[in-house]
């Protein structure tokens, strides 16, 4: 969809403003792309999850806050965030992981490219970490098969999302109590 010259979002915005952006070629234009496209695969999930947290909330509890005359925001901030924080809080967790470490999206769509210019590494302008580990120990036309560096830099990724991951944890454990307490 994003194809310089068969794309169908390119020829829809050259239909609209006669300009497409260059997608695969300038860095910025890359990176909205891997925002647009990562974007497009996450929101049916996120839309499913939030749906199914919003319908798990007993309507009584918002009846009892109507008597008690508490106004839409009050409801909203005290009964449907908590509850839906809940639920959508591992979510969170997973997402951020799983994006952190989104290879597929960089290396298929893009090859963690355009390349940064003058740079001594080769790494590209929408490479992660994981994507660079790979082109460090597995791609022959650069440097390649840096498996002592690809593997350090493994283990600080370990290190990095584990500890954030626990982090995480720690304020899904608050919102479990929270929960208990609407």
């Amino acid at each position: 969809m994003l194809n310089p010259e068969f794309g169908v979002i390119n020829h829809w915005l050259k239909d609209l403003f006669n300009w497409a952006p260059r997608w695969t070629t300038e860095a910025f234009w890359a990176k909205v792309a891997i925002l647009l496209v990562n974007l497009w695969l996450s929101y049916p999930y996120f839309m499913l999850v939030s749906s199914g947290a919003l319908q798990s909330i007993p309507s009584d509890i918002y009846e009892a806050a109507t008597i008690d005359g508490a106004t839409s925001w009050q409801r909203f901030r005290h009964i449907t965030l908590p509850l839906l924080l809940v639920a959508v809080g591992p979510l969170l967790i997973a997402s951020y992981t799983f994006n952190f470490n989104n290879f597929n999206l960089i290396y298929l769509f893009i090859r963690g490219g355009p390349p940064i210019i003058g740079a001594s590494t080769d790494a590209g302008h929408t490479d992660l970490l994981i994507s660079y580990v790979y082109k460090l120990a597995f791609e022959s036309g650069g440097r390649g098969v840096q498996y002592g560096l690809a593997s350090a830099i493994s283990i600080a990724v370990f290190v990095i999302v584990g500890t954030i991951t626990l982090f995480q944890y720690r304020y899904t454990n608050m919102w479990e109590e929270v929960s208990e307490n609407v």
